[in-house]
Parts: structure tokens; sequence; C-alpha cells
């Protein structure tokens, strides 16, 4: 399998903030408040095999790719980070990424733990935010509290959430989301400051 060719760091370009954060933290809502104080950042947009789920649209949401064509990109070194989900694939494009940031656009990537890592190997600039709960107890009444998942799935998020909270040391930073408003302040204010060079 060809691997995705090294990119030019972001200190050329834009800034790759990445925002990673277990599921159910705030992560969705903390980048939608980021891209309405800056609408010029431009959002990386996943690829993925599966069908649209209600009102998903292509070039929003995903970019939806037959998997005949994913895979076919993934052998010529086309992803710079994939994964295989539930028999689903989701992936992030190079030159995506090689090509807004060139052009000195920042881009915001919303993607886990071990895309952060794949993502570093080629960005190693890279702006990385990591979205903590205030605790596992607090996570587990906000995700009974969604109420979309059943008991099994609100575990193993839990049980995944443990395991990505360990890795928050490879992050830059941490931000613990125990009030949204707050959260939200403190990452306009980060991304501000690299925006500015500060």
């Amino acid at each position: 399998m060809q691997q995705a060719k090294k990119s030019t760091p972001t200190g050329a370009g834009g800034n790759l903030f990445i925002i990673s954060a277990p599921s159910g933290a705030g992560k969705t809502s903390l980048c939608k408040a980021l891209l309405e104080r800056f609408p010029d950042i431009v959002y990386s947009i996943s690829y993925t095999t599966r069908p649209p789920r209600g009102n998903e649209k292509n070039g929003r949401d995903y970019f939806f790719i037959e998997t005949e064509d994913f895979e076919k990109k993934l052998k010529e070194g086309y992803w710079i980070e994939w994964a295989n989900v539930h028999g689903n694939y989701y992936g992030t494009s190079r030159d995506f990424l090689d090509n807004y940031l060139s052009k000195g656009r920042d881009i915001l990537l919303d993607i886990d733990v071990q895309g952060t890592r794949r993502i570093l190997e080629f960005y190693p600039n890279s702006v990385t935010i990591f979205i903590m709960p205030p605790s596992l107890e607090t996570l587990r009444v906000r995700l009974e509290f969604r109420a979309t998942d059943s008991v099994e799935v609100i575990e193993k998020r839990l049980k995944d959430a443990g395991k990505e909270i360990e890795q928050r040391y490879i992050y830059r930073h941490v931000i613990v989301n125990d009030n949204l408003d707050e959260a939200v302040d403190r990452l306009i204010s980060m991304v501000a400051n690299y925006r500015s060079g500060l």
C-alpha cells in the first residue's frame, strides 16, 4: 500500500487546527461556534462510503464516495488519514489540506485521536486541541440525556472516551468543557491568538 507523501508544514501557509473529543464532550457545538466566529476558516469535510443520513448533503456534511473509488484512492496514497468504521470507510483528503494551506487559508479538522496521530506525521506544526468532559460521570449523564444511544452503546462510548482521554498528552492544548460558554470563549481566544501570530 502506497503511503501518503510528506506535506508542507503548516508554518509555510495557513494554520491547521485539529479538534478532538470523546463523544458527548461538546465538540460539535464548539466547532460550530468557532466557525461562526471565524467564517473564513475552511472546515475540512471528510469522505465516507456510507450512504447519507437524514438531511445530510454531499459537500456539506460529507463527500459521499463509492467503496471502489475510496479503495482506489487508498492505493494511490490520496488519504492523509483514514479508518474503516463498522464496514464504512472515512478519510481526509491530503490534496484538500495542501490546497488550502498553501494558499494561506486556515483549516479546522474535526477528527479522532487516531486520525490526529496520523495527521501530525505530515503536519507536525498543527494546532491540536483536545476537548475534555469534566469527568466520565458527567459524560455518562450527557450521553444518557441525549437519549440517542442504547445502554450498550453508551458503555462502549464511555470505554472509548477513557482511552481517548489517556492520550490527551499528544495535544498542545486541553479545554475542559464544564461550561459551554466559557469553553467557547477559551477556544475562540486560543484560535484568535494563533491567527494573529501571537
